[in-house]
């Protein structure tokens, strides 16, 4: 009898255990975060929000999610890179609001497709796009205001600034104006110095493609008028640079002496003319789109030397500030370049529960 009443109490113990155990399990497991894994991106309907952050700048996200005390999300803008920041930092209500008045269904559409990405979100990435377009594989011009040259090092693409020489202009913008008035039937002489025998920027391709940044490159320096002797042209100042599409380029070899680099006038009503000139060559202007950059390109190869890249105004005036440079194919590497930066593969790593 005893025996069975022994029995009966590890039953009963066991039952108390397992049923005290059920419940603690149950909300232990209500309790933890679900961590379900960011969708991927979907290449055929892809899907665009904003995330907006509180002090009024947004990201535009694929999708998100809140894990503790940071959001992670999928950034659309960096070709879907799982990214994540504190959650302090982002408005949620501002988020949905915006997700809410984009969400509208579209009676047009037929039942079962993926919603159409918005044309605002659209029209954005486009136009971050143009402001730092893709030059080479893999190579994007900065979103700088600046003047590079494509090279090639190596059999490697890379961008290469070109500072513009010349001591009294503001070196805060990369294109300012110190505008010469030179008579173009006059014979030749000296416009621009420039100090050493080599320019600090060496090419080693024979025919460099330029760029300019377009819009803020060109906004007016400020700076009080200048007058410089241009040897027997009348007084320059330095004005405002307008826009940069009105006026022409041309790349003009320097004259290599003792301790400096002269570039010299040339005849401007010559330019156009077919005969091809190793000491002048001109060059073919394209803007690119979204209106952000114009592209230059040489309109014939470029010999061995040291050469300036000179922005004729009119028929009449010239920008004393130059863009020096120098083609050398055995030259070191460029200490300044943009190198080409591949896009890492989409894939998301996995994470421990707690993270």
């Amino acid at each position: 009898m005893g025996k069975t009443k022994r029995v009966h109490t590890k039953f009963l113990l066991i039952l108390l255990l397992f049923a005290g155990w059920f419940p603690a399990t149950a909300v232990l497991t209500a309790q933890s975060p679900r961590q379900t894994p960011l969708p991927a991106p979907d290449a055929a309907s892809p899907r665009r929000t904003r995330l907006i952050l509180k002090d009024g700048s947004y990201q535009i996200v694929m999708s998100y999610r809140i894990v503790g005390d940071r959001v992670r999300y999928i950034s659309a803008e960096r070709g879907g890179a799982e990214e994540e920041i504190p959650s302090a930092l982002v408005d949620f209500e501002a988020t949905t609001r915006w997700e809410r008045s984009h969400a509208q269904p579209d009676a047009s559409q037929s039942p079962g497709t993926a919603p159409a990405i918005d044309p605002e979100l659209l029209k954005e990435e486009a136009d971050r796009a143009a402001m730092t377009p893709e030059v080479a594989k893999d190579l994007r011009l900065p979103d700088l205001d600046n003047v590079l040259a494509l090279d090639t090092f190596r059999g490697q693409p890379q961008l290469v600034p070109l500072p513009q020489s010349d001591g009294e202009l503001n070196h805060k913008t990369a294109h300012n104006i110190l505008k010469a008035v030179v008579n173009p039937l006059s014979s030749p002489h000296q416009l621009v110095q420039l100090k050493g025998e080599r320019s600090m920027v060496q090419l080693h391709v024979d025919q460099p493609v330029f760029y300019i940044r377009l819009g803020e490159a060109a906004a007016p320096s400020g700076s009080a008028p200048l007058t410089v002797d241009t040897h027997g042209a009348s007084t320059a100042m330095k004005e405002n640079p307008g826009d940069p599409r009105a006026s022409r380029y041309v790349v003009v070899r320097a004259d290599v002496r003792t301790g400096s680099r002269i570039v010299a006038s040339f005849k401007i009503s010559m330019l156009g003319n077919v005969q091809q000139d190793e000491d002048l060559v001109e060059t073919s202007v394209e803007v690119l789109p979204g209106d952000h950059w114009m592209k230059l390109t040489p309109r014939q190869s470029l010999t061995f030397g040291e050469y300036a890249l000179l922005e004729v105004l009119s028929d009449r005036e010239v920008n004393l500030g130059v863009w020096d440079f120098g083609i050398h194919p055995t030259a070191p590497a460029n200490r300044d370049a943009i190198l080409p930066q591949p896009k890492r593969p989409f894939a998301l790593s996995p994470r421990r529960p707690d993270q």
